[in-house]
């Protein structure tokens, strides 16, 4: 028979935390899908994807690389990558060295999308994250963040 262990639930000061966390996240999410579904018709996922590739060497990156880089599992990025290749922004080629890999490709039609697409995001991005904060506040924000992320990010 298990153990049984008392659960120690969140204080008042926890809970009020979590829950400004977590409203907060689904607010942004919400304004960055809404913002890119109107200007790109794209979701946020696809955004990121767009982004990691414009920034990659040679505009290019395996898929796995892609969906650690991204914290994305295989099948969310796959199936993402699939509407952008029909979206003509992204190309999957078989990886030279490994037969059994995928890179995906950022096309022409790609990097035209997101330098259509970025400056409405920047706006975005700074009216709902940034703008409201003080340089104090973008700081510890970003502490915070990268702390959580266990410091596995790279600015």
């Amino acid at each position: 028979m298990a153990a049984t262990t008392e659960v120690q639930w969140l204080t008042d000061d926890e809970q009020a935390t979590w829950r400004a966390f977590n409203l907060a996240s689904r607010l942004v999410d919400g304004a960055l899908d809404h913002q890119l579904m109107r200007d790109a018709d794209m979701g946020h996922t696809q955004y990121a994807v767009l982004v990691a590739l414009s920034e990659a060497v040679d505009h290019r990156a395996r898929m796995g690389d892609l969906a650690d880089l991204l914290q994305y599992s295989p099948s969310r990025l796959s199936h993402a990558v699939r509407k952008m290749e029909t979206n003509g922004w992204i190309e999957r080629r078989k990886c030279p060295s490994d037969g059994r890999g995928q890179i995906a490709v950022l096309t022409s039609v790609g990097r035209q999308t997101i330098e259509q697409t970025a400056p409405g995001h920047v706006d975005e991005v700074r009216r709902v994250v940034l703008s409201p904060l003080t340089a104090t506040q973008q700081a510890q924000l970003r502490n915070i963040c990268e702390t959580l992320l266990g410091g596995n990010q790279t600015t």
